[in-house]
């Protein structure tokens, strides 16, 4: 009588402990690796000596390098924002008020007792706009580039 064979089948075995064991002995070899190397790095910088040794540190330590590389970019972007509103939202304010210097020269004269005072609201409202225009391309810029993202996953 013949005997039918059944089809075998992979097993889905959970991973052994011996196997999950030299997971967790390769990654604490690569963490002490890690490390090793963060110490080789420290000591090169305390092979300097006196104030140099200390002004590396500080760098490395306050991202001062960071800090100017975002001066670098946040001056270009600065001049580029005010060229955007001195060329598009500058000639739309003018239209709407009608020249940009008449509202500068804008002003309340006040007298009393003889004397006088002079408030230059226009030159406040001109400012104002340039500001709150300025604030909302910024706004615009750091959105539509999803910028606001990248310090997210940083702290994260």
């Amino acid at each position: 009588m013949a005997t039918a064979k059944r089809p075998t089948t992979k097993s889905t075995k959970r991973p052994t402990t011996s196997i999950i064991a030299a997971k967790r002995a390769a990654a604490s070899a690569k963490a002490d690796a890690a490390r090793a190397h963060a110490e080789v790095v420290k000591a090169r910088a305390t092979r300097l000596t006196g104030r140099g040794a200390g002004f590396v540190n500080f760098i490395r330590e306050q991202g001062v390098v960071g800090l100017a590389v975002g001066l670098a970019i946040g001056t270009a972007a600065g001049d580029t924002v005010k060229k955007l509103v001195e060329g598009f939202i500058s000639p739309v304010v003018q239209f709407i008020v009608g020249s940009r210097e008449g509202l500068e020269k804008a002003a309340w004269t006040f007298d009393w007792l003889g004397r006088q005072a002079e408030f230059k609201w226009g030159a406040f409202v001109s400012s104002a706009i340039t500001l709150l225009a300025t604030a909302l391309v910024i706004y615009l810029i750091i959105h539509v580039l999803k910028l606001d993202r990248l310090d997210r996953k940083k702290d994260a």
